[in-house]
């Protein structure tokens, strides 16, 4: 019998609060077919620290909607989205906001890793990391690296 969404999420979580969690390879392995550019293992680890970094003094946005608001007004920062993400069309229409606007994107393999990483127990297909003097050497890096990506025709 094949798994519902649920048991699949309730499965994914119990395996990582036991310590199993997949490697990066396995991660790639369920990315969409529109994320590009994919950010690296190393770069995808540098990202994660920053979103922590930024989550601890509440600098980020997160979610779909949130997101896609600010951008809209204006606001500036490296917007990072989630790979395994599905349906596409919840999220395919961010790529060209933030071309449109000349932000950093990039995509990483997990949702269930970035929201971890900001701090929720849910997963989370996209955010927002906005800049702040706290952390302000390793959102440079981080800029610097995602610029760097290849982007899709």
């Amino acid at each position: 019998m094949a798994k519902t969404k649920k048991e699949a999420a309730d499965a994914n979580e119990a395996a990582v609060a036991d310590g199993n969690e997949k490697s990066y390879h396995e991660l790639i392995a369920h990315v969409n077919p529109i994320a590009r550019p994919l950010a690296s293992r190393k770069l995808s680890k540098k990202l994660y620290k920053c979103v922590k970094k930024a989550s601890k003094v509440k600098n980020i946005r997160r979610g779909v909607k949130e997101v896609q608001k600010f951008i809209n007004k204006g606001e500036k920062g490296i917007v990072v989205m989630a790979g395994d993400t599905l349906p596409i069309d919840v999220y395919c229409h961010l790529p060209v906001m933030c071309e449109d606007r000349s932000l950093p994107y990039a995509y990483i393999p997990s949702k269930g890793d970035l929201g971890s990483s900001a701090g929720s127990k849910r997963p989370t297909c996209v955010i927002l990391i906005k800049p702040h003097e706290d952390y302000q050497d390793a959102y440079d890096e981080c800029v610097a690296e995602v610029t760097g990506l290849p982007k899709p025709l």
